[in-house]
């Protein structure tokens, strides 16, 4: 379930166009009436926004807050704005071009390629495309170090059944294949790779519990066994955002804020890449996790405009 909070009665586009272009004028910039407009509207609600603004001013309302904000709050709001599929291929773009490789920045491709649907991911393979000349399978093979390379480019290029279907022998016989790679050590087998890239993700949960019935402890547990490499972590990080989307996107919000910094990038990705889709159920698996209210994480260590925008993505009345 989304947080997201959308009015009963959403005013026309032309008529948020308006209000927002009258918070971009004069010296200071109205940060509260750009919440309240964006913060509130769901993903077709912003296209059309988007649209009508450049209809009525010629000009690009992306460009325009560009101009106008900065620092985390204008990132989020940015972030928030672009089309979905747009705005996942600038965050795996922007993943690809860091200088570090570690798994904070590899898994931004696997939650796009694991946590979303398939037609959402061949969307955002499209827009890859558009926007930077390439395909994302060729800026993965190209950017990312060789252990992972061909897990992540696999993940990527599939385009899985996204219905329910779930055969309990073909579960089982591929719960031993997984068995006797961990056992091996090969992870980055190609039945391995094959199956955790190709299979629906219902087939694939059922091959997941098989595992544990079969072997006693789960999949998860038997590759951290492995080691804390590279690849164990990125597969770590694919069978959670197979099982659970939920539980892995409330460890990254809790990892942003433990300690004694903010990491405010990881934090914005996860509140604004699901506010739309499952955070109520973050929230849930947070407090199930941490015995802690995710909200009361977020305000306390973030503040100001940044705040207020995660707040209200959050379904808060700011």
């Amino acid at each position: 379930m989304a947080t997201l909070r959308v009015p009963d009665v959403v005013p026309p586009p032309s008529e948020d166009c308006e209000r927002l272009k009258t918070a971009f004028k004069g010296w200071g910039t109205d940060e509260k009436a750009i919440i309240l407009v964006l913060g509130r509207r769901n993903a077709d609600q912003r296209k059309k926004i988007r649209e009508t603004y450049q209809q009525l001013y010629n000009e690009s309302l992306i460009d325009q807050l560009y101009s106008e904000l900065s620092g985390d709050f204008g990132k989020a709001v940015i972030f928030w704005t672009y089309d979905p599929p747009e705005r996942d291929a600038r965050l795996a773009n922007e993943a690809l071009k860091s200088r570090k490789k570690s798994i904070t920045q590899l898994q931004v491709i696997v939650e796009i390629a694991c946590a979303n649907s398939p037609h959402h991911l061949m969307a955002v393979r499209q827009a890859y495309i558009s926007l930077f000349d390439c395909s994302l399978e060729e800026d993965i093979a190209t950017n990312v170090p060789l252990q992972v390379r061909k897990v992540l480019v696999s993940l990527v290029s599939s385009y899985r059944y996204d219905r329910e279907l779930v055969d309990l022998n073909i579960a089982n016989v591929e719960a031993a294949t997984l068995h006797d790679a961990i056992k091996k050590k090969h992870l980055d087998h190609d039945e391995v790779v094959w199956i955790l890239s190709t299979r629906n993700a219902f087939q694939l949960r059922a091959t997941f519990t098989c595992y544990q019935q079969a072997y006693g402890n789960t999949l998860y547990q038997d590759i951290k066994s492995c080691g804390n490499g590279i690849l164990e972590s990125l597969l770590r990080v694919v069978i959670w955002c197979i099982e659970s989307p939920e539980k892995h996107f409330a460890e990254v919000i809790r990892a942003s804020i433990v300690g004694l910094g903010t990491d405010e990038d990881s934090l914005t990705r996860a509140i604004v890449t699901r506010a739309e889709t499952d955070m109520m159920k973050i929230r849930g698996e947070y407090f199930n996790a941490n015995k802690s209210n995710l909200d009361d994480a977020v305000i306390g260590d973030t503040s100001g405009d940044y705040k207020d925008f995660l707040m209200t993505l959050l379904g808060a009345k700011i």
